[in-house]
């Protein structure tokens, strides 16, 4: 953010110095055309460190506590997509960038990752639903801290962790969640890690049931793998 404020300083500065002496309509455009250049600049420096949590690499102190309200709302499944052959074209788009597997290969790995009977949750309030082969199993959960995971490879994550305040049948104690997010931010999809057992589901790395919003249609979950 230094880094930012210094941009816009000298932007602004450059404006002001074109301006001495000129008409004003001179100074406005020199205004805009910093405003835009620092807008632009935002953006970029926005998307790198996005980027880069994406990827997993970012520093412990920019992760924050977060409440449910950031996984509000109705959520699918993906793993249908994945059975009905929808998501082929998202997998040859992998295998196309990522020569370590074929679109085969792809299709297996995240079949294990997505495989689910849990077709839909809905989060509200501190409520969380699970629907099971049509069944609904409630329960209400309580903030339970974060886990930052170093993997193999050297990325990292975070895993954001609820604990059931009750004890409903067929809700888990914990659920785990994990949107490439590191802060308070509404979440566009997640994947989301459930058990009885919290450190065990914290060693838990090939199976993560991933969620979308149930407004999306197929067509518009495909656009958003393929793009981001």
């Amino acid at each position: 953010m230094k880094k930012y404020v210094a941009c816009v300083s000298a932007l602004a500065l450059s404006a002001l110095l074109v301006g001495c002496g000129q008409s004003a309509p001179k100074v406005e455009e020199s205004t805009e055309k910093a405003t835009e250049q620092a807008a632009e600049h935002k953006h970029e420096h926005t998307h790198e460190e996005n980027k880069g949590v994406a990827q997993g690499y970012f520093e412990d102190s920019d992760v924050k506590d977060r409440t449910l309200a950031d996984w509000e709302g109705d959520w699918q499944s993906i793993y249908p997509l994945l059975i009905d052959g929808s998501l082929d074209e998202v997998f040859e788009h992998k295998a196309a960038h990522d020569s370590s597997k074929t679109p085969e290969e792809f299709k297996a790995y995240y079949d294990a990752g997505y495989q689910t009977t849990t077709e839909r949750i809905t989060i509200e309030g501190d409520t969380v639903t699970f629907y099971d082969h049509g069944h609904a199993h409630a329960g209400k959960f309580a903030y339970d801290g974060y886990e930052i995971l170093t993997y193999d490879k050297g990325n990292r994550g975070v895993r954001y962790i609820f604990k059931q305040l009750g004890d409903e049948a067929g809700v888990p104690k914990f659920i785990q969640f994990s949107d490439h997010i590191i802060a308070p931010e509404k979440s566009g999809h997640f994947h989301l890690y459930w058990g009885d057992d919290r450190a065990a589901l914290l060693e838990e790395v090939t199976h993560w049931p991933t969620y979308f919003p149930s407004a999306m249609t197929k067509e518009d979950i495909v656009h958003d793998m393929l793009h981001h």
